[in-house]
């Protein structure tokens, strides 16, 4: 049976390679609605392409500038038209590959109306995993990870018991910067810090992957989607990026799951989950030519966006969601020259200590200090 997917982020690097997946099996997939920013230039010829039955756009000014090119289509805005998309009668998948927090409520609310979710967006689970899998629990809702390493642990954990985990094992690759000493960052542009070694990604992730809170995201990502203590998952670095994540047992074994670095094999298996399809566009894994894979401990000393990231995470409650804030919002200061790359860190560390930590916050509450800590960060930190 044909799988109608509604497709949140569309014109982000996530969302475009998942439209690329589709591309290649229309007998499988049909584009049900998609929603994206503003970026009207890169949307409308996918709009043409793909034909969707809902569209939903940022705000009401780009909805107006779009509606002059699209033939009837409705077209809905912000956070609630994304949920009218998620929970369409006809929506077999929602894939979640918008950037930041503004995904959650639409999540939440897919996962209401069971509807199965690919979930690409970090942020949802890093500001609100208790809500989000707590849903996803009561709804008996699987939520499946399209973050290459995520996505590497829930194949490695395929067929074995989850008290049988010893530790999961997240790889690294290390970043634009990670032959860099501290003293070596304070100088660097916005362009160093774009130029990724190994994946091809948006530029937010791409900054992320530099400070190494990509990672941090990731392994309270991680806590939530498998319900692992922190003292149980580790980070290193692996330069290759060949192999994304690996699961240690309590026997010794370790399961990992390898391939070259292409968004579109997790992509893939999230909408395919159980089966698999053929992908002919990725590059095959060649072993002989890559011949050593090469693994270091991670510091966090060198990395203290790291640091922070664990230190919220076992904190739990709000800390988390003023950790993911506060980054979005100094990733895009430096994005936009008004910072320098390391005044990011400095941003985040200022923002923790000066919050109170609220223990088990509602979705009201999570939104509240959100957009409290953004503007904390945007307009008053020094």
């Amino acid at each position: 049976m044909m799988k109608q997917i509604t497709l949140l982020g569309a014109t982000g690097s996530i969302g475009l390679q998942t439209l690329d997946v589709i591309r290649l099996h229309p007998e499988e997939f049909s584009l049900h609605s998609m929603a994206f920013g503003r970026n009207i230039e890169k949307a409308l010829p996918l709009i043409k392409e793909f034909e969707p039955r809902l569209i939903v756009v940022q705000d009401e000014e780009t909805k107006k500038s779009l509606a002059g090119h699209v033939n009837g289509t409705p077209i809905l805005t912000g956070s609630g038209g994304m949920i009218e998309a998620s929970v369409a009668d006809e929506v077999d998948v929602v894939v979640n590959a918008v950037m930041g927090s503004i995904g959650l409520p639409a999540t939440l609310k897919a996962i209401q109306a069971k509807k199965l979710i690919a979930i690409a967006n970090k942020e949802t689970l890093v500001t609100a995993g208790h809500l989000v899998m707590a849903e996803a629990h009561k709804h008996n809702v699987e939520l499946l990870p399209v973050d290459s390493e995520h996505s590497a642990i829930y194949q490695s954990l395929n067929g074995e018991r989850k008290e049988d985990i010893h530790k999961l094992i997240i790889t690294a690759s290390g970043g634009s910067f990670r032959d860099n000493t501290r003293e070596e960052l304070a100088g660097v542009t916005v362009k160093d810090a774009l130029n990724h070694p190994n994946w091809s990604m948006g530029a937010k992730i791409t900054i992320d992957s530099a400070s190494m809170m990509n990672k941090g995201l990731e392994v309270i990502e991680a806590h939530w989607l498998f319900d692992v203590p922190y003292d149980q998952i580790h980070v290193i670095l692996h330069r290759e990026s060949v192999i994304h994540s690996m699961v240690e047992y309590v026997d010794g074994s370790v399961m990992a799951q390898l391939g070259t670095p292409d968004m579109k094999v997790p992509i893939q298996y999230a909408l395919t989950y159980p089966e698999r399809l053929n992908l002919p566009i990725t590059k095959q894994l060649n072993l002989e030519e890559i011949a050593t894979l090469n693994f270091e401990k991670m510091d966090f000393e060198r990395f203290p966006c790291l640091r922070m990231a664990y230190e919220a995470g076992r904190a739990g409650g709000s800390m988390t969601t003023v950790l993911n804030a506060a980054n979005e919002e100094a990733v895009q200061l430096f994005l936009e020259g008004k910072i320098s790359f390391l005044d990011i860190e400095k941003k985040i560390e200022q923002s923790l200590e000066m919050h109170d930590r609220i223990h088990n916050p509602d979705l009201s509450t999570i939104l509240s200090i959100d957009e409290e800590t953004r503007k904390r960060v945007r307009f008053h930190l020094n």
